[in-house]
């Protein structure tokens, strides 16, 4: 994989076309991207013009996660995340797939955070508030501090997952490292995140909100900090199965003859009433969804939901 570091100088048509994507595949991409913004197909070409400009610096810091938010990332397809989103963004720091280590590491992230031009910062993971933040370090300083240097700076923050949006798994009672969101810990910073929440959530909804920032377009957020164009529908409304919950029909378990027939999940624990995201409409990679899958959505996108969620299987 090849991680683009700098300010990013080439046209994006020249980008394209060195990693081989032929036009059609990206404006399939950018027609999926500007109807997940609920902008519908004929605005591709403007998601395409904001996409093929010059590359934002991204700078990607990891607080206390599983990296899960990154792996969806990566596993982005039509067109592969190194074949386009790593050349379309200038993705200047990220310690998990930056070749960089050690001091090296440290030297692109302080290039990238004093770029002339600024940069965007996107957070996974919760921010670890005990004993000072010393129950998480990056570079022998705590997560807590090296987010406080760097997120002022910043000319947009995203929190990407449920662990920066809302604490996550990290702040599951009884919550032993004080773990805490993006906004809920630098409030008093005037740090005010883009929370696309999810475990993980659709890579989709991330470049979404970078290509919204980009056109200058007004992103309305929700009461939790979330884009009301990827979060402002239930899981339960948008659903395939909804139909079998006004009938009446529901699957009294996984192996059941109606959970075969595609019957509503509600009674082995579905949580898409209570649910906010955009899951049933943009699909992960364009192939498939939790709950089509045969699986109750656990309400991975609200906050608390390990806690107030939980026991996943009851309802």
């Amino acid at each position: 994989m090849r991680i683009a570091v700098g300010l990013g100088k080439t046209s994006g048509e020249e980008r394209l076309e060195h990693q081989g994507i032929s036009r059609r595949d990206f404006m399939k991409f950018c027609t999926a991207i500007a109807v997940t913004m609920g902008m519908g197909p004929a605005f591709a070409s403007e998601v395409a013009a904001v996409l093929t400009g010059r590359r934002p610096s991204v700078v990607y810091l990891h607080a206390a996660e599983c990296t899960g938010c990154s792996e969806a990332l990566l596993l982005t397809c039509k067109p592969l995340i190194d074949a386009l989103i790593l050349d379309t963004i200038s993705l200047d720091y990220h310690e998990t797939i930056m070749a960089a280590a050690g001091e090296a590491a440290e030297e692109a992230l302080n290039q990238a955070v004093d770029n002339p031009d600024g940069f965007i910062c996107v957070v996974e993971g919760a921010i670890p508030t005990a004993l000072d933040g010393k129950y998480g370090y990056v570079a022998g300083h705590t997560m807590h501090d090296m987010c406080k240097r760097i997120l002022p700076k910043a000319k947009a923050v995203i929190s990407m997952g449920t662990c920066a949006c809302f604490g996550g798994v990290q702040a599951a009672r009884p919550n032993p490292t004080a773990a805490k969101g993006i906004n809920d810990c630098f409030a008093d910073l005037g740090i005010k995140a883009i929370n696309i929440a999810g475990c993980p959530p659709n890579p989709l909804n991330l470049v979404g909100a970078i290509v919204a920032y980009l056109k200058g377009d007004k992103i309305d957020l929700d009461e939790n900090g979330r884009p009301v164009i990827f979060f402002g529908e239930s899981i339960h409304d948008l659903c395939e199965r909804r139909k079998h919950f006004d009938d009446n029909e529901f699957a009294p378990s996984f192996n059941s003859e109606e959970a075969r027939k595609g019957w509503c999940l509600y009674n082995v624990g579905c949580k898409g009433p209570q649910t906010y995201n955009n899951c049933p409409k943009v699909l992960f990679n364009d192939t498939n969804w939790p709950v089509r899958a045969g699986h109750p959505c656990i309400g991975c996108s609200e906050p608390g939901f390990w806690d107030d969620m939980t026991p996943f299987y009851q309802n």
